[in-house]
């Protein structure tokens, strides 16, 4: 299928780029999450006519990430769990607690902006972890697993 995007999507395009893409992706998580919209004549002429109004919604968008990662470049959260003697946890550290961490702390992210690549941390100990604010935006927060 064929759209048009609406905003930059991470490994697929920019803002107005015409990609092709599978059905499903595009029917299921693109266009409803208002990324993209299918790239018809109208909607191209649409586009086009909206273009400066977008690139402006973006340039806002993106200026409001940096400032919020300014603030949260370095943060340090502590999260205590039950752990074993030799520091594994019962149970592990996801990136819903990270982020329910986070907005304690007072910075407004959502569960899905942390990238946790090694999965679910399952020992105490500090670890370095990226939260995506943006597709061009990353800050690195310290978070530190303490057992009880």
């Amino acid at each position: 299928m064929q759209i048009i995007l609406l905003e930059k999507v991470v490994n697929l395009g920019n803002l107005g780029d015409v990609v092709k893409v599978k059905d499903g992706y595009a029917r299921n998580f693109l266009v409803p999450q208002k990324k993209a919209r299918r790239a018809t004549p109208a909607a191209l002429a649409e586009f086009e006519t909206r273009r400066a109004e977008l690139e402006k919604i973006q340039a806002e968008k993106l200026s409001a990430a940096q400032a919020v990662a300014e603030k949260l470049e370095g943060a340090v959260i502590t999260i205590t769990r039950k752990s074993a003697m030799d520091g594994r946890l019962f149970g592990s550290v996801t990136n819903h607690d990270i982020a329910e961490a986070l907005q304690a702390a007072g910075f407004t992210v959502d569960k899905g902006h942390v990238r946790m690549p090694a999965g679910p941390l399952k020992t105490t100990g500090e670890f370095p972890l990226e939260v995506a604010l943006h597709s061009d935006v990353l800050a690195t927060v310290n978070v530190t697993v303490a057992g009880e």
